[in-house]
């Protein structure tokens, strides 16, 4: 009875909410509820070869296939998501979305045939603001449920740009353009690596990625992204 009692208070003062929603999360459901996650908008473009996404980079980077999850639209429940997974500390969505889109992913050979994967990084200074690099927690979610090493050492950032958000897609060019290094190679050479974004938008920070990374000899990039902007 002080148990129950304790675990109303609980509830009460700190209420296990929707990030979606904000209505009280049920037995089992984490972070989002199962009503709002079955409607977050996928885009099935794992399954999908050239899609939109892979049709934005076309003639810009070389790349082997593209996928985002779930199309993005401003207001939407989604965005409401990953606000509070980049600005209100809740990285551990970032692992619970990345879990629940490698479920699906996995159906498609090429992203289940990837030997390691590589979040987008984010300046040292960033880091250290924000505490956490999102990217690297959805790509934790996607590691652990196919089992591929996570690598957050090779690829660096080693210019803090400044947000991208206002930014029209000359400018967004200019504000990426060299700001990512490789500090070890050895590791990827030959090896079918997934490059991992949160949001994709004009795609010119994924872009400077894989301009860097494909210094590397011999290297197969794909490219996932949480969500892509349409």
């Amino acid at each position: 009875m002080i148990q129950k009692l304790h675990r109303i208070l609980v509830d009460l003062l700190y209420p296990n909410l929707c990030d979606a929603c904000s209505e009280n999360l049920r037995n089992q459901e984490v972070h989002i509820c199962t009503a709002c996650l079955c409607s977050l908008p996928k885009t099935n473009y794992h399954l999908m070869p050239n899609n939109l996404l892979e049709q934005r980079l076309w003639g810009k980077v070389n790349f082997h296939r593209a996928t985002a999850f779930f199309h993005f639209h401003k207001g939407s429940p989604l965005q409401k998501i990953l606000y509070s997974l980049k600005y209100k500390g809740k990285k551990e969505i970032g692992e619970f979305l990345g879990k629940h889109a490698a479920t699906d992913i996995s159906a498609s050979e090429t992203f289940a045939s990837i030997d390691l994967i590589i979040p987008v990084p984010l300046h040292p200074n960033r880091l250290k603001t924000r505490g956490y690099n999102q990217s690297e927690w959805i790509a934790k979610g996607i590691s652990s449920l196919l089992n591929k090493p996570l690598d957050t050492s090779s690829l660096v950032r080693k210019t803090d740009t400044k947000s991208q958000t206002r930014k029209n897609t000359f400018d967004r060019y200019i504000n990426t353009e060299g700001i990512f290094a490789l500090q070890t190679a050895d590791c990827l050479v030959n090896k079918h690596v997934l490059l991992v974004d949160d949001v994709m938008t004009t795609g010119s920070t994924i872009e400077a990625c894989i301009q860097t990374l494909n210094q590397v000899e011999g290297i197969k990039i794909s490219i996932f992204a949480l969500a892509m902007a349409t």
